[in-house]
């Protein structure tokens, strides 16, 4: 689900967007001049590359929170990636959009570490328990 100010903004930007859709038909229905027709064309695709970069931007964002949360919950702390998990904890929040993607590449990467560690830990502790009289 996305944040309701997030959508309210997309949907604004569409909007706008879509108007300036509906000009450019208008405009080559008039047969107005190549380089206004140019000119709107640009103007309506950087307002969709806009919106598509804060739609993949709060995804993005969304989806390295919450692998971060759940590796930082695998990790009692004592991890070999502890270091690198505080830091990307701390550097968060200023994560530029094409950052977030190698960000996340890395994080994956660390949970399945720590999935490994913890099962080769699990499986440890279940032959060191004493069997039941």
């Amino acid at each position: 689900m996305l944040p309701k100010e997030l959508t309210k903004d997309l949907q604004v930007r569409l909007s706008s967007i879509q108007g300036q859709i509906g000009g450019i038909i208008k405009m080559l229905e008039a047969d107005s001049d190549p380089d206004k027709i140019l000119n709107q064309f640009k103007a309506a695709d950087r307002g969709l590359q806009k919106a598509h970069y804060l739609l993949l931007d709060e995804v993005f964002r969304k989806s390295l929170a919450l692998k971060l949360v759940q590796v930082m919950n695998a990790c009692p702390g004592n991890c070999q990636d502890a270091d690198k998990i505080a830091y990307m904890k701390k550097q968060f929040p200023s994560f530029e959009f094409d950052q977030l993607s190698s960000q996340i590449k890395e994080i994956n990467a660390i949970d399945k570490r720590l999935e490994k560690h913890n099962k080769k830990t699990s499986e440890k502790g279940l032959e060191d328990t004493p069997p039941d009289s």
